[in-house]
């Protein structure tokens, strides 16, 4: 069972200046929204949250918890999310496997970890801690990455799988992050999601990123959630969903955010995907 209660339908990242629209046009699938964004006691914020929520399922996604921290979790910043998460009861919750913090200092990134027996130990006792603190269970993502670590000696999918399995939570799975990393480090986005632990995963995030170059002319690509989905993501997602069935799938538009009607579109693109894969399961 995972730890979720989103329907199965597309979902989108909400932004005030598609407020309008949305009451206008109307929604059928989900919304999600960062947590850092709402830690705030008032204001437009939750005015405009408080009145979507009413009429849709919610997904709250952390970017500031450092998870993956070598430090403790901050616990005034847990102490909001709690808050958070009382104040509008969302059908998930999640946060990214990455550090974003040193001694006290945040850093505005989402950093990638050595994948070693030590990290997993310290990444289940956080996961512990704030599924304890927030009273409910979470769902952790896979990282885009631009650098690995030698003393890596566990594969993603495998840590992904053991965090999930020894706390209980479940997993955010960011086909896009997959693609991402795969470009980068020469490995199969194939092999990578044959292994990804899918009965763990509550919510697929799908995004769009660019391409640029290194200092060696080799690919590389950034996950910057500024363009549509990219053909080869949408493929991957495909054969995801041949394999799960329709599960909550959130367009990520963060940057260059689009109007609505070009946002509302990659949406229904993921609900057809869903549709045409519960056909063929079902036949």
């Amino acid at each position: 069972m995972t730890p979720t209660a989103l329907p199965a339908t597309s979902g989108v990242g909400f932004k005030p200046e598609h407020f309008a629209a949305i009451l206008e046009a109307g929604f059928d699938g989900f919304l999600e929204v960062h947590a850092e964004n709402y830690m705030g006691a008032g204001g437009p914020p939750h005015a405009m949250l408080g009145r979507l929520r009413e009429d849709h399922a919610l997904s709250i996604h952390g970017v500031g918890l450092s998870i993956g921290g070598a430090g403790p979790l901050d616990r005034d910043h847990l102490a909001r999310l709690r808050t958070l998460c009382d104040r509008y009861a969302p059908e998930s919750f999640s946060e990214h496997l990455a550090w974003s913090t040193h001694d006290g200092d945040f850093l505005n990134d989402l950093l990638p970890l050595p994948y070693t027996q030590e990290t997993l130990r310290r990444v289940v006792a956080h996961v512990d801690q704030t599924q304890d603190a927030l009273g409910r269970k979470m769902l952790l993502e896979n990282p885009a990455t631009y650098v690995t670590f030698a003393e890596s000696d566990v594969p993603e999918t495998e840590f992904l799988a053991e965090i999930a399995r020894r706390a209980g939570c479940g997993l955010l799975l960011d086909v896009n992050n997959v693609f991402v990393s795969a470009t980068n480090h020469g490995f199969s986005a194939d092999a990578y999601l044959a292994a990804f632990p899918l009965d763990f995963v509550g919510e697929i995030h799908l995004g769009g990123h660019d391409a640029q170059e290194d200092d060696a002319g080799a690919p590389l690509l950034i996950d910057a959630h500024g363009a549509p989905v990219a053909d080869p993501v949408w493929t991957l997602y495909e054969r995801v969903l041949a394999r799960t069935g329709p599960i909550a799938s959130l367009i990520e538009w963060d940057n260059d955010v689009p109007d609505w009607s070009t946002l509302a579109a990659e949406a229904k693109r993921a609900d057809a995907l869903m549709a045409g894969a519960a056909r063929r399961r079902a036949a």
